[in-house]
């Protein structure tokens, strides 16, 4: 573990998360309220800044703008984080513009397209959660994974807190990364992300690797974030899932 000297990180979002989430090392959650201790969360954590821009910016200034011949999405999306992103040490404020993003993401609107009757509106709540603690999460532009959480390891991460099975838990994860299955919620993930500074990238190529995801600045080399990955994966995921409530599931 490497982990800069840092206090503890508190934040009140607008919905109160799952309490089970305190079965993970270094999290506490009482409704609304998430307190994370760095030394006991993460198993590294090496970087205490972030990019962010204003949600409420984003909402307004991005999300409705389209792309054209000369200005794909992505050139929308960098050019905004050009504009206005800024550099913040404040993990509540990374925690609560994730928030905003997730809820927009995963909004209940999007489950009578998705195709997957299993996944209910419970689930898009449990989305949102576990995406909303993975901003934490860092990749500097080296390729240098800086900061890796527990929900890094996204299906091992939400079997522990939600009680899932191994197939719930891994199509949860295809929901996730897959953005959601067409260009249209692509789209709506590029621009959305621009209010964490990148854009969200995966190691994995399918749900058994469970090689977790970040949101990772335009231009990080992903060849050495492969690599960096590659290294540290398969120990951690097994101290996640000895976390199980339930070994059996």
């Amino acid at each position: 573990m490497t982990t800069i000297d840092t206090a503890a990180i508190m934040v009140v979002l607008p919905e109160a998360f799952d309490e089970r989430w305190s079965r993970l090392p270094g999290i506490q959650v009482d409704g609304r309220r998430i307190t994370i201790d760095p030394a006991e969360y993460f198993f590294r954590f090496e970087s205490h800044t972030w990019l962010v821009a204003d949600w409420e910016l984003v909402n307004s200034q991005l999300l409705n703008t389209d792309e054209t011949t000369e200005n794909a999405v992505e050139q929308l999306a960098l050019d905004f984080i050009k504009a206005h992103a800024a550099p913040t040490s404040d993990a509540a404020r990374v925690l609560a513009t994730a928030y905003e993003v997730y809820a927009y993401l995963f909004r209940d609107e999007h489950l009578a397209s998705l195709g997957l009757p299993q996944i209910t509106v419970e689930h898009l709540r449990m989305l949102r959660e576990a995406a909303t603690l993975m901003a934490l999460n860092k990749v500097e532009l080296d390729g240098h994974i800086s900061n890796v959480g527990p929900c890094w390891f996204f299906p091992a991460a939400t079997s522990v807190v939600f009680d899932l099975d191994d197939e719930m838990g891994g199509l949860l994860d295809e929901v996730y990364h897959g953005g959601w299955f067409n260009e249209h919620r692509r789209v709506e993930s590029i621009k959305a992300h621009a209010a964490l500074g990148g854009r969200l990238v995966h190691g994995c190529q399918s749900v058994p690797d469970q090689s977790g995801g970040v949101v990772a600045p335009y231009g990080a080399s992903m060849t050495a974030f492969r690599t960096d990955l590659a290294a540290f994966k398969t120990g951690w995921i097994e101290q996640i899932y000895a976390h199980r409530v339930n070994p059996a599931l």
